[in-house]
């Protein structure tokens, strides 16, 4: 019986570990495909077109919004973002999973898609906010100002964890990905994504009325 892939969306406030928990899905399972995102904003040195993203000039973005190829986009600091659709299409008909590592803003426009049916939704929250502003300034990667950015904004992320499927609190990183293999495996048995069941039922039937 042929599984129909579904959508995992993954958001947290930035430090509280989804960008790590989706690294550690794709190595866990080489079947599933991480959406990559279109911008148009321009390439930074060591970015390959197809890997970081999808480099695209701002009249192919627009026409791919306008035919609706997009499942979600937003324009952040004058460049659009956002994620194509075909590919995710082409890897559900496949059976194969995609992962987005996206805000709640994208998770909100793909859960009012006509994808949204085959949509699963995880929130990762911090074990506290002391711990989320331990776990921003251990990276050694952002200025002070962008750590006060980040955690100011982490309050409004925080906020919408109501809005899906499923909240893990990331106090144990090997624990929670074991909750979030968890909820990947259960989600994939559901009855409505084994389009294949109809017709098995209908054999074990057949095998009933043979006898």
């Amino acid at each position: 019986m042929t599984r129909k892939g579904l959508l995992l969306i993954l958001s947290s406030p930035s430090g509280a570990g989804k960008t790590t928990l989706t690294r550690m899905l794709m190595a866990w399972d080489a079947t599933m495909r991480f959406s990559v995102s279109a911008t148009t904003r321009a390439p930074r040195p060591g970015e390959v077109d197809g890997r970081e993203y999808h480099f695209v000039s701002r009249p192919e973005f627009e026409g791919l919004v306008a035919k609706g190829q997009m499942l979600e986009h937003a324009e952040v600091f004058g460049n659009f973002y956002g994620s194509p659709r075909a590919p995710v299409e082409a890897a559900m008909a496949d059976g194969r999973d995609t992962v987005f590592d996206i805000d709640w803003q994208g998770g909100q426009q793909i859960r009012a898609s006509a994808l949204a049916r085959d949509v699963v939704s995880v929130f990762i929250l911090p074990p506290s906010i002391a711990e989320l502003d331990r776990r921003l300034r251990s990276r050694g990667q952002d200025a002070e100002d962008v750590i006060a950015g980040r955690m100011a904004k982490s309050e409004s992320e925080i906020s919408h964890w109501g809005e899906y499927d499923y909240v893990l609190v990331n106090d144990d990183l090997d624990r929670t990905f074991n909750d979030l293999k968890t909820v990947l495996q259960a989600e994939r048995m559901r009855r409505d994504r084994q389009p294949g069941l109809p017709d098995f039922i209908r054999s074990l039937n057949a095998e009933f009325d043979a006898r």
